[in-house]
């Protein structure tokens, strides 16, 4: 069966989803950036954030956005207080062992609250109506996909101004560069760590709205799919910089949506293969990320 034409659609649906990504790359390399941190459980924020809205879809929407947005930012804020400060000072493959640990614990709670009405799976209907279509130039867009763009373009610019023109931002780029030398020249290692994990909990607060409009239906397992390839799209990028795995989540987003746009329909189960084939290549042809300069260093965090 041939392929599909890439259309406007195709277009419009590949930023969209490359906007999400990019979100979610955002909140993954702000970690990584100042902790080196690689963090598996960042998709299991999202997955809270969701069952906060399926908990609260009875509420006023704005009540049940602001309720998601204080539960992602609460259990974020308990990670890092009580899991990442106490192993902060042991070696990365320790870390990230307990990232899987966490990932794989709270999936298991939300398991346990899940099933207490005997069914897995909790429906949000409170950002239900973002999903409907607008016409814009022949072309139906959702009004989700109008609200990913925007809030990629708006956030990405707004977290240019703060790491650029704010005395935090300004710590967070030295801790990112060196954390040692930024240390001794008198960075407050808590207080930057602390900003970067609460901006990582807004921007997965954030991708948490927007996915429940994409699939309304929350699992344990929501939020694990979209971590992983983001996760791909962050090294494809180069993990050494936030704008470089800022830009290799967009492109990966962007793939994605292009490739499922042009399979057919009866071969989009083949998606996921194209995808991380194409990564395999990428990395084979540039191992330091694709959008990372070339000779780039790495410096090692503690």
């Amino acid at each position: 069966m041939p392929l599909a034409v890439v259309d406007a659609q195709t277009l419009v649906d590949s930023v969209a989803l490359g906007a999400v990504y990019a979100l979610m790359a955002v909140g993954i390399g702000l970690v990584f950036g100042v902790l080196r941190l690689v963090n598996f459980a960042y998709g299991q924020l999202v997955m809270a954030g969701a069952y906060t809205l399926a908990f609260t879809s009875h509420f006023h929407p704005a009540v049940s956005i602001a309720a998601c947005f204080a539960v992602v930012i609460a259990l974020s804020t308990a990670i890092d207080l009580a899991v990442f400060r106490p192993l902060r000072g042991q070696s990365p493959a320790v870390m990230l062992v307990t990232t899987f640990a966490l990932a794989f614990l709270l999936q298991a709670v939300a398991r346990i609250v899940d099933v207490r009405d005997g069914t897995i799976g909790e429906p949000v209907r409170v950002v239900g109506r973002l999903n409907r279509a607008v016409d814009v130039a022949g072309v139906n867009v959702r009004q989700v996909t109008i609200l990913a763009i925007v809030l990629g373009v708006v956030m990405l610019g707004l977290l240019a101004l703060l790491l650029g023109r704010t005395t935090i931002g300004l710590h967070m780029r030295a801790a990112a560069a060196d954390f040692r030398t930024a240390r001794l020249l008198g960075v407050r290692s808590d207080r930057v760590i602390g900003f970067a994990v609460f901006l990582s909990a807004v921007l997965a607060a954030l991708v948490a709205v927007v996915l429940t409009v994409r699939r309304p239906l929350v699992t344990p397992a929501y939020g694990l799919q979209e971590t992983i390839v983001v996760l791909v799209g962050v090294v494809v990028g180069g993990l050494d910089r936030l704008w470089t795995a800022t830009l290799g989540g967009f492109a990966i987003g962007f793939a994605t949506g292009l490739i499922n746009g042009v399979l057919p329909t009866d071969k989009t189960i083949f998606l996921p293969t194209a995808v991380f084939t194409l990564v395999i290549l990428v990395l084979l042809l540039r191992p330091g990320g694709l959008f990372a300069p070339r000779g780039a260093a790495t410096v090692e965090r503690v």
